[in-house]
């Protein structure tokens, strides 16, 4: 394990997963390499020093691509001066996170395993960082021998993205959709936006060979975003039941679920 914390694996050729496994969020950010340039899909939750773990990956210049500005992908920004978010986002990442909400996100009931050496989960905020590109959808990443679309997909949140290398048929579907409970219930999510947006990478799916969602088991098979897509559906039908947990409805599907405010 890389500094004690990033598993680190080649998933594609030139395409590298950077697991975070002994966090509760078990978050992954990916970094893709073409001939010329590389993008790192998010920066994580800001332990330790992704920046060194890229760099031992190539030499290119890498361009940071925010999926969204949530902390647990943000978190290692500060070492990279070129950041791409989609605009509906792009001003969440000056403030950084702060000292005291990171002390609950590293407390011990957050955490898997021990923190690297060198990390006080007492002192840990995730320092602000700035946009250089805004995004607003239907962009390309050319890195030389691959290209990266982006599909803006809120839903999550706002300015919630998805990457598509559409000849190698890949998405890297964010947190858009991933294997577990599905969030939508928090400031800045919209049931509605989100069951649109799953019904666009529903649209997707038959061209695809796999899916890599940024938390949990992944890659996932193409056609779980059927599934998910008509899992929306259903719930805006009211034909599925969900089990009430605290001020949660908990809708259960098979391998994933989502979680809507009661």
């Amino acid at each position: 394990m890389v500094q004690g914390w990033f598993d680190v694996s080649e998933v594609e050729p030139d395409v590298y997963r950077l697991d975070e496994p002994l966090h509760f969020e078990w978050v992954k950010s990916f970094l893709v390499v073409g001939s010329e340039r590389a993008a790192l899909i998010d920066t994580g939750c800001g332990v330790g020093d992704i920046r060194k773990v890229v760099d031992d990956l190539t030499s290119l210049p890498v361009t940071v691509i925010n999926s969204h500005a949530h902390w647990d992908h943000i978190g290692g920004n500060h070492f990279f001066t070129d950041i791409a978010i989609h605009k509906a986002e792009a001003a969440d990442l000056e403030g950084g996170i702060s000292r005291e909400r990171m002390k609950r996100n590293l407390a011990p009931d957050q955490l898997r395993g021990p923190l690297p050496a060198g990390v006080d989960p007492e002192n840990a905020p995730i320092p602000s960082s700035k946009a250089t590109t805004i995004l607003h959808g239907e962009e390309t990443f050319e890195l030389g021998g691959v290209t990266l679309e982006v599909i803006h997909t809120p839903g999550h949140s706002p300015g919630g993205i998805v990457l598509l290398d559409r000849e190698r048929g890949i998405l890297f579907s964010t947190d858009v959709a991933y294997i577990a409970p599905m969030y939508c219930y928090s400031k800045g999510t919209d049931f509605d936006d989100y069951r649109q947006s799953m019904r666009t990478l529903a649209a997707l799916a038959t061209d695809l060979k796999a899916v890599y969602g940024s938390h949990n088991e992944t890659p996932f098979a193409p056609d779980v975003l059927i599934a998910m897509s008509n899992a929306f559906e259903d719930v805006a039908l009211g034909k599925i039941e969900p089990e009430i947990e605290l001020d949660l409805q908990h809708f259960k599907f098979d391998g994933f679920s989502l979680l809507l405010p009661r």
